[in-house]
C-alpha cells in the first residue's frame, strides 16, 4: 500500500499557508521594530516572557480562527451542503469500541462544546443485546420510537426485546454474520443500531435535543457493515465521521452519495481473489424492501469526514485520490494518531509480522512488541504544509494541557483523547472492570502491551495487562475458541467460491478453509472480548475443560500507553469506590489552558501606556484577542 501511495504524491506548496506565514513574519518584524524604538515600555514590564509553547507558533492556531475558517474553501458542486460546527472543538473524544465510547460519554463531551464520538463498531449486536437485557430505562426504545420507519422499529422490538431481561445463564439471541451481500434484516439492525446510538448522544433522557456536535468512529478494516452503519448515523443527524485502522479512500464519496440517497458500493479485500469484489448498499432498496419507498426521497445531512492517519504520505494520498467531491476530496480535516494510542495501531513502516517464518523478529523488542523508529515519526510542519488549511488533531499520549497548547501553537486544531475518557463514569466500559482498573492504578502503574498478533486484522493491538482478563496467557489458552460474531473475518476465494475465515476461530475450522495453522497462534477473539468489556458478554456454546457450565466470554481491555494518566482525575468516595467524570478530563485540559492564556495576558497589561499610537493599537488588539480566548475557555468549562 505504501509503495502505491508513494506515486504521484508531490503536493503543491499551499499558497494560503505562505500568506499566513508572511503575515506572522510581518507581525514579528513590527513587534521587533516597536521594541527597538520604544524599549520594554512598549510592552509589559521587563522580565515577563511568552510561554515557551507560544514561541513556537508559526501561524494563528486553527482553533482560534473564526468559525467560517472551518468550512471548505469552496462549496462542492452538486453535493449536500455541509453543516459546520459554530466553533472548532479543541478536544475530540476518541472512538473506542465496542461501546466504550458510549452515547452517554459522547453526550457529556458534546455538552461541553467538544466533539463527542460514539463507537460505530458492532452497534447492530449492541442494540439487540441491550434489548434482550430489558432495555434499562427504556432509552433504546425511546430512540427507536423516533426512527423514520416505525414498522421496521417495531419488528426489531417484537423479535428481540425481553421484558425484565434474559436469563443470565442463557445466551443472547444471535444475529447472522456479515457477508458480501447482507440480508435486509441485517441492514435494518445495523442502520437502527447506529441511529439509536447517535440519537441518544444528541438528546437528553427526556428526548429533548441537545445543542452539541456528535461523531461516529468506524474501523476501516471492518468493511462489510460500514455503509449501513454510516447511513444510520446520518439519519440521526450525525455531524462527523472518523475512520482509521486502514485507508478509507472510498468513504468520502460514499458519504456524498448517501446524503442524496444514492446507491453506494465499497471494494472488499478478498484473499486469493482473481477478480474484484464489492459490497453494495442502496437506500432506495432499503426503504422499498421495508415498505416505505418514500423515505428514500428525503436527503440527509452529509457529515464532515476526518480520516485518522499516521503519516504525511497517507494524508497527501487521500487529498489526491479519495473519492469525495470538492477541492479536498470530501475531507474536512485529519487526526494524526501515534503508536502510543490505544486500540489498533498502524504498524511500523515496512513491518509485517510473519508467524510462519519468524521474519521481522529483529523488529520486536525484548517484550515482543513492534519497534517504532524515526520513519514512523510525523513531521508536523510538513503535515501542515501538505494539508493546507484543513484542521488537524493529534492523538496518542496527548491528554495533557501542555500537549494541547503545543498542538495549537503548531497550527493544529486540538487533540484527540481516548484512554482518559475510557475509564470515566460515563463510558460504556463494564463497571466491574472499570473499578478493577482504577483500583490498581491507585496502588501502582498498569502496563500496556502492544501485541503484534492479538488482532486478526494484522494490525498491532494495545492490550491492558489485567488479572482475570484474556490478557493473561492461561485465560486465553483455556478459552474455548469460537467465531460467532465475525466482524474481523477475512473473505477468501477458493475454487471460484467466496468464503470467510478468522485466525481466532477454532483451528480445525480455519485449516479447512485453507488457513495456515501458524497464523492462529496468539490470535485473540477481539469481537467477544470487546463485547464483554461493554457488559454484554455472550454465553459460549462450549465449556472450559473440566467445567460443568458453559463458558462466559471474558474481557480484553485496550488502553493507550498513558493509562496511568487517569490518576490525575480519579477520586475515591466514602465507600471506597473510585471514579471521575468526562467533565473532569475536559476541565483538566482546558483549565490549565486558561492559566496559559491568563499568564500571556499579563504581557499586555500596560498596553494603554504605549506611546506610539500604532503600536498601542496593535497591542490592544492582541490583548482583546487573548481576553476573547479566555472568555471562550470559560464558556466551554461552564457548559
Amino acid at each position: 500500500e505504501e509503495a502505491a501511495l508513494a506515486c504521484d504524491l508531490l503536493v503543491p506548496f499551499n499558497v494560503v499557508w505562505i500568506l499566513d506565514t508572511m503575515r506572522v513574519m510581518l507581525a514579528s518584524w513590527a513587534l521587533a521594530a516597536a521594541l527597538a524604538l520604544h524599549g520594554a515600555d512598549a510592552f509589559s514590564p521587563s522580565g515577563v516572557q511568552l510561554p515557551a509553547s507560544r514561541l513556537t507558533s508559526s501561524s494563528m492556531p486553527l482553533a482560534a480562527r473564526p468559525a467560517a475558517f472551518w468550512a471548505p474553501a469552496a462549496k462542492r458542486a452538486g453535493a449536500t451542503q455541509l453543516h459546520m460546527a459554530a466553533t472548532v472543538p479543541k478536544i475530540i473524544q476518541g472512538g473506542m469500541g465496542v461501546q466504550v465510547s458510549s452515547w452517554k460519554l459522547a453526550r457529556e463531551v458534546g455538552r461541553k462544546g467538544e466533539l463527542g464520538v460514539i463507537s460505530g463498531t458492532a452497534m447492530d449486536v449492541v442494540l439487540l443485546r441491550w434489548l434482550q437485557e430489558g432495555d434499562p430505562g427504556g432509552l433504546y426504545r425511546k430512540a427507536l420510537a423516533t426512527f423514520p420507519d416505525q414498522g421496521m422499529a417495531q419488528r426489531c422490538i417484537a423479535k428481540y426485546f425481553v421484558e425484565g431481561g434474559k436469563d443470565k445463564a442463557k445466551p443472547y439471541k444471535p444475529l447472522q454474520m456479515w457477508v458480501m451481500e447482507p440480508s435486509q434484516e441485517l441492514n435494518e439492525i445495523s442502520v437502527m443500531g447506529n441511529y439509536c446510538e447517535v440519537w441518544l448522544a444528541k438528546h437528553n433522557d427526556d428526548g429533548t435535543p441537545i445543542e452539541s456536535v456528535i461523531g461516529i468512529n468506524c474501523l476501516t478494516k471492518i468493511q462489510l457493515p460500514v455503509m449501513s452503519s454510516l447511513y444510520g448515523a446520518m439519519l440521526a443527524d450525525g455531524d462527523y465521521v472518523l475512520m482509521g485502522a486502514g485507508i478509507p479512500m472510498e468513504v468520502p464519496g460514499i458519504l456524498d452519495r448517501l446524503s442524496r440517497n444514492e446507491d453506494v458500493k465499497m471494494a472488499i479485500d478478498v484473499d486469493d481473489a482473481v477478480t474484484g469484489y464489492y459490497t453494495h448498499f442502496s437506500p432506495k432498496n432499503f426503504w422499498t424492501n421495508s415498505g416505505r419507498p418514500e423515505l428514500a426521497d428525503k436527503a440527509v445531512k452529509r457529515p464532515n469526514f476526518l480520516p485518522i492517519v499516521s503519516s504525511v504520505l497517507l494524508a497527501s494520498a487521500m487529498l489526491k485520490r479519495a473519492t469525495g467531491e470538492g477541492p479536498t476530496r470530501g475531507i474536512q480535516g485529519f487526526v494524526i494518531e501515534f503508536p502510543t494510542a490505544g486500540g489498533h495501531n498502524a504498524p511500523p513502516r515496512g513491518f509485517k509480522y510473519d508467524a510462519t517464518t519468524g521474519s521481522h523478529a529483529l523488529s520486536l523488542n525484548d517484550k515482543g512488541e513492534p519497534i517504532y523508529g524515526p520513519k514512523d515519526e510525523v513531521d508536523l510542519v510538513k503535515f501542515k504544509n501538505a494539508v493546507g488549511d484543513l484542521p488537524f488533531y493529534l492523538a496518542g499520549y496527548y491528554a495533557r494541557p501542555e500537549k494541547l497548547q503545543e498542538v495549537l501553537a503548531l497550527g493544529g486544531a486540538g487533540v484527540q483523547v481516548g484512554t482518559s475518557f475510557a475509564f470515566s463514569e460515563e463510558s460504556g466500559l463494564w463497571d466491574q472492570a472499570k473499578q478493577q482498573v482504577l483500583q490498581q492504578i491507585a496502588n501502582d502503574d498498569l502496563v500496556v502491551y502492544t501485541d503484534p498478533v492479538a488482532s486478526p486484522t494484522g494490525f498491532p493491538f494495545k492490550v491492558l495487562e489485567l488479572d482475570g482478563s484474556l490478557s493473561v496467557k492461561d485465560n486465553y489458552e483455556e478459552r474455548p475458541r469460537v467465531c460467532n460474531l465475525g466482524y474481523l473475518r477475512t473473505a477468501y476465494e477458493k475454487d471460484g467460491k467466496l468464503g470467510y475465515r478468522c485466525a481466532s476461530e477454532p483451528i480445525d475450522d480455519y485449516l479447512k478453509k485453507g488457513g495456515d495453522k501458524s497464523a492462529t497462534e496468539g490470535r485473540k477473539c477481539l469481537c467477544n472480548g470487546l463485547m464483554a468489556n461493554a457488559g454484554v458478554p455472550q454465553v459460549s456454546p462450549f465449556k472450559k475443560a473440566g467445567e460443568d457450565s458453559r463458558y462466559v466470554e471474558e474481557t480484553l481491555i485496550t488502553a493507550g500507553d498513558d493509562v496511568n494518566q487517569v490518576r490525575k482525575y480519579m477520586k475515591q468516595d466514602a465507600n471506597g469506590r473510585w471514579s471521575y467524570s468526562a467533565n473532569d478530563v475536559i476541565d483538566y485540559l482546558l483549565g490549565r489552558f486558561k492559566d496559559e492564556y491568563t499568564n500571556e495576558l499579563k504581557l499586555y497589561k500596560d498596553a494603554d501606556a504605549a506611546e506610539d499610537p500604532k503600536v498601542k493599537e496593535m497591542l490592544l488588539a492582541e490583548k482583546a484577542k487573548i481576553e476573547s480566548k479566555i472568555s471562550g475557555v470559560n464558556d466551554q468549562i461552564a457548559k
